[in-house]
């Protein structure tokens, strides 16, 4: 028998090559078949398949969404936020965390955030000791980036460490140029695992940066409008192609201020199709990121169809970083996203107030991790530093009165199945 069956959803898993109405079964935490949806009165053959069934008939059921670039070391930087009160609303089942902890801070990461985690948490090492504890700046002492400290840290944790992350722009590498990111590519190419680049204003330029890449590293924030040197006159510029050609992986990694529709279109256009990441930090999480099926969205207003967006925020991060996770195949962990799919058009903006119309909306109505339902969790007020405009301060305050509201005390005698009989009365 098995212990979870969804009947009669319609199943995208790229990885897989599945686009059908088909039913899936899950047995001891992973997948046990995908199989032709069959009528809920097939009759005899059907009773008793599974020890629970659930009616997804309407919705779309994808593998767990896996998030190539979040910040979830909550508690300890400037950027970290709590995962689990947007996991079990968002379909994200995999959350891949991008240099938040450095080498001084990666062991109370793990302990403290990775492992309570009801989702599964993984993270790039940042080649700063110091991770991202500040706003910025962690790359200006170069004393901070000890190569073989931050190897043998991450030889440690094991495959807890996916890879290596670098932001390498103006305000983090100050006076340093490039020299932070030539140690990031030797921590990488030492452990053996994808570098990740975070690229923002210059200098360093993408014409410098881009060189020191290789197949299979990361060129986050592929469509922010900050660098002169991604786009240029409609088209990619010199240095993208040739990383391009390189077998550098393109991620979206949204934020707060990495996300411009027509540089975005400008990609796509020349046949670039990056991973979908949300970059989802205590700052974007109240938007214009939100959270990654909204950006995922977002990339079909800009061209992208729902299963090239489903792909890219699935299987192709999971490959890109070596995880088991990101399909439906059997065998696979049952991480698994049921969505209600909006009709649109929506208007979205990016980040510099643009507008495009996605075609579809994603409402996450349900997500398993090894088959557990996650359940409802609200997430805490904001720390002071984040800078919240007045709009997104009525919207957070309404949030919380709402999740007050939501409690309710029943006072009618029949709301109740069997009232407590008085003393010495028949039970």
């Amino acid at each position: 028998m098995w212990d979870l069956l969804l009947r009669g959803g319609r199943v995208v898993d790229p990885a897989s090559g599945h686009d059908r109405t088909a039913d899936v079964a899950v047995r001891d935490g992973r997948i046990a078949e995908v199989r032709p949806a069959r009528a809920p009165d097939t009759g005899a053959e059907d009773t008793g398949a599974a020890a629970e069934v659930v009616d997804v008939r309407g919705k779309l059921v994808t593998p767990g969404l896996v998030d190539a670039h979040t910040h979830v070391w909550h508690g300890a930087g400037y950027w970290g936020m709590d995962p689990t009160p947007v996991a079990w609303r968002t379909g994200v089942t995999t959350w891949i965390d991008a240099g938040s902890a450095g080498a001084y801070a990666m062991d109370g990461f793990r302990r403290y955030v990775a492992e309570p985690a009801g989702v599964r948490v993984h993270a790039l090492i940042n080649v700063s000791g110091l991770g991202l504890v500040a706003e910025t700046g962690e790359h200006r002492v170069l004393d901070h980036l000890d190569v073989d400290a931050a190897a043998a840290v991450a030889a440690r944790q094991g495959g807890f460490v996916r890879g290596v992350k670098a932001r390498i722009d103006a305000r983090t590498v100050g006076e340093n140029g490039i020299e932070p990111l030539r140690r990031a590519v030797r921590l990488a190419r030492t452990l053996e695992r994808p570098l990740m680049v975070h690229v923002g204003y210059g200098p360093p330029t993408i014409a410098e940066i881009a060189p020191l890449l290789g197949e299979g590293d990361v060129l986050t924030h592929c469509a922010s409008g900050c660098p002169t040197d991604l786009v240029a006159d409609g088209g990619l510029t010199a240095p993208v192609e040739r990383a391009l050609d390189a077998g550098v992986v393109f991620d979206l990694g949204h934020g707060s201020g990495a996300f411009a529709y027509d540089v975005l279109e400008t990609e796509l256009a020349a046949g670039v199709r990056p991973l979908v990441s949300s970059d989802l930090h205590i700052r974007s999480m109240y938007g214009p990121a939100f959270d990654l099926p909204t950006v995922m969205a977002k990339t079909m207003a800009a061209g992208l169809s729902l299963n090239e967006a489903v792909e890219a925020a699935t299987v192709r991060p999971a490959r890109t970083f070596g995880l088991d996770a990101g399909t439906l195949a059997p065998g696979a962990p049952a991480d698994i996203a049921v969505f209600d799919v909006e009709e649109g058009p929506f208007p979205l903006p990016d980040v510099h107030g643009d507008v495009r119309h996605a075609p579809v909306k994603l409402h996450n109505t349900a997500t398993y991790v090894a088959g557990r339902l996650l359940p409802p969790s609200t997430a805490e007020a904001p720390p002071p530093w984040v800078p919240l405009s007045p709009a997104q301060q009525r919207a957070e305050h309404g949030r919380q009165q709402r999740t007050r509201d939501a409690v309710q005390h029943l006072t009618d005698p029949e709301d109740f199945d069997e009232p407590f009989p008085r003393h010495g009365a028949r039970a």
